[in-house]
């Protein structure tokens, strides 16, 4: 199962991160644990400057915008690629 934490004030963005990832796992069948973390202090420990911010697994992936859908699927091991370079089909 991933940890999932979406870093961020609760914002439209940060809510969007959060319903995109869920989604997503749901429809791959990805087991995750979604956690929302509003905790400033929490945030800056990740060294987030800029919300939303991803943290999978203890490791921050993502911040400062919504992520696109195909990173999310890369996040959650769905992106087919062709050599690993840009997450395309070859």
């Amino acid at each position: 199962m991933k940890e999932i934490k979406v870093l961020g004030s609760g914002c439209s963005k940060c809510e969007v991160t959060a319903n995109m990832i869920a989604k997503a796992a749901q429809a791959k069948g990805v087991e995750i644990s979604l956690e929302k973390v509003t905790d400033m202090a929490a945030i800056l420990g990740f060294g987030v400057m800029s919300t939303p911010g991803v943290v999978i697994d203890g490791k921050l992936v993502h911040s400062g915008s919504v992520p696109s859908s195909a990173k999310v699927e890369e996040w959650l091991g769905g992106a087919e690629s062709c050599c690993g370079c840009c997450g395309g089909k070859g």
